[in-house]
């Protein structure tokens, strides 16, 4: 048994070398193909050609197993004599220039920034991390109205977060990328640290209302937990919270918002850290109506939506894998009024002067529905 098992070993390893010298074959003759859609314009995938090829092939194979077997792999071969051809149309210089311009700062004078809340917001504390304490800046009550301001052009980048540690995604500011024609420029990680703070002469027994937003409520839960009689009552910004009780001046109320709102509203700090988590984060976006993007940017954002078809991510994700790029996040959103569809929002690591990073826009331009950079920072 063990020389026939070896024998049926030598038999496959000559297959095998048959299919990588027919593999080699076919992807030069790819490269001819190449040759003439560079010279003609002629787009990359053609969809109907494919399916029908493959179609013809799966009929070759003798049963139902192997029909779906030669249809994988053809469908692999295909995908890789594409990726072969867009990167000789990248080198070719044939490929469209992204629309977007290279700057070396993003700090200018006069430059108005927007963010969504009150004075003494984590998205205010953000704001002056990335522009420096002077900037100019002004507050709206809404993400939409923060959007709506850098499209308009009354102000000129906006601060939004798009990323909790522990609470997970800003579900809005994603769909907000899409809906508006804003562009993410830069980004700023700030250390959550919620506190409790009262006015002066309150107590943690004197407390009966705590103040502030729902998810801040919800990641100091195990705190709050120690005092069932302390009623919670959720708000719309932390900030605003932070502004009630000061203003209310009632040391039967307190707040839970960060430090840098105490600061900004007089209330003295009753307990620090009071959420849960030690090593809580959001992260910041910095958004404008620009397609700006700094030479140092290292990290793209695109939002993009896939055939609803069996293999379809793969195939995407296939482009990162391809060009060497790395994918450091993904995230879904269910497409409005197309049930069971969905937007798909990756982060990868890159530049756009970077040919391995615009061979894979295109192949995903070219076979993804609705491709858009989100922004490179």
């Amino acid at each position: 048994m063990e020389l026939d098992l070896q024998k049926f070993r030598q038999e496959i390893d000559g297959i095998d070398a048959q299919i990588v010298a027919l593999y080699e074959e076919r992807m030069a003759l790819s490269e001819k193909v190449a040759a003439y859609k560079i010279a003609t314009g002629k787009k990359v995938l053609d969809r109907q050609r494919e399916q029908e090829k493959l179609n013809a092939l799966q009929a070759l194979a003798s049963n139902d197993f192997n029909r779906h077997g030669v249809r994988e792999l053809f469908e692999q071969i295909m995908a890789m004599s594409r990726k072969k051809q867009y990167q000789l149309i990248q080198e070719s210089g044939s490929m469209n220039r992204l629309p977007f311009i290279e700057t070396d700062s993003l700090i200018k004078e006069g430059i108005r920034v927007v963010y969504q809340g009150a004075e003494g917001s984590y998205s205010e504390a953000a704001m002056k991390q990335f522009f420096g304490e002077e900037v100019r800046n002004f507050s709206v009550e809404t993400f939409r109205d923060a959007m709506t301001a850098i499209e308009e052009g009354t102000a000129d980048y906006a601060v939004l977060p798009i990323e909790n540690s522990t609470a997970g995604i800003v579900s809005q500011i994603y769909d907000l990328l899409v809906e508006y024609e804003n562009y993410i420029v830069g980004e700023q990680i700030l250390r959550i640290e919620h506190c409790l703070m009262a006015p002066e002469g309150a107590t943690l027994e004197t407390i009966r209302k705590v103040y502030s937003h729902t998810q801040s409520l919800m990641q100091s839960e195990r705190y709050l937990a120690e005092y069932p009689a302390w009623h919670q009552v959720p708000m719309q910004n932390n900030a605003f919270a932070a502004a009630k009780v000061a203003k209310d001046g009632d040391i039967t109320q307190a707040a839970i918002a960060s430090e840098y709102a105490a600061k900004r509203y007089g209330l003295q700090i009753l307990q620090r850290g009071v959420n849960q988590a030690e090593n809580n984060s959001t992260r910041f976006i910095i958004v404008t109506n620009q397609k700006i993007f700094l030479r140092s940017a290292r990290k793209i954002s695109i939002c993009l939506e896939i055939p609803h078809e069996s293999g379809s991510l793969y195939h995407m994700l296939s482009h990162f894998i391809y060009n060497d790029l790395s994918m450091t996040k993904i995230e879904s959103r269910p497409i409005e009024e197309r049930n069971w569809e969905y937007r798909f929002f990756i982060d990868f690591e890159g530049n756009l002067t970077q040919s391995s990073v615009k061979n894979a826009l295109r192949g995903l331009r070219d076979e993804a529905r609705n491709l858009k950079i989100l922004g490179n920072y």
